[in-house]
């Protein structure tokens, strides 16, 4: 019984931090996130078709102001009001047309509900400086430290390069 309760523990036992997870980018590939260790990572759930979108602007000038310093990853979801396309060319074309993304992009994931991405599970569940629970809309922001560890959360209305953000990013 005390094989069973060790061997359980070893392959359930909940995650440390966000390097215990690895990620499908939107061409497919597989991501550890184990590889940013020593800087910092912004995640951003998106969607194409939200009154946020415009958003993608802002992080292509993060990424391209920040990216020696911050990992930034999109993460397209329809979770709310069906607002992403359908298929990962689809949103990867539009991001790129539209507004020139070349951050880190995951294929299309779900940020709620019962299919969860185990990610968004830790991630809105995890401990940080602001809040905890279900995301409530696109393009909320999960500020990650240089050791892995979720240090700040800003809801949609928060923009990429607002000052809450940016300061956090030095």
């Amino acid at each position: 019984m005390n094989i069973l309760l060790i061997l359980l523990t070893l392959f359930f036992s909940p995650p440390k931090n966000i390097y215990d997870f690895k990620i499908k980018t939107i061409d497919g590939k597989e991501v550890k996130l184990s590889q940013f260790k020593g800087k910092k990572i912004l995640l951003v759930n998106t969607a194409s078709k939200c009154g946020f979108t415009v958003q993608y602007e802002e992080l292509e000038k993060l990424h391209k102001q920040y990216g020696n310093k911050v990992v930034l990853i999109g993460f397209p979801a329809g979770n709310f009001g069906g607002q992403e396309l359908a298929s990962n060319e689809e949103i990867k074309e539009f991001c790129k047309k539209n507004f020139g993304v070349t951050f880190l992009l995951s294929e299309k994931v779900s940020v709620k509900g019962a299919d969860i991405n185990p990610l968004f599970k830790y991630l809105t569940t995890a401990q940080n400086a602001d809040f905890t629970g279900e995301i409530k809309w696109n393009f909320e922001k999960f500020l990650i430290n240089e050791q892995g560890n979720l240090v700040h959360r800003y809801r949609s209305k928060v923009t990429p390069l607002d000052p809450a953000i940016t300061t956090n990013l030095k």
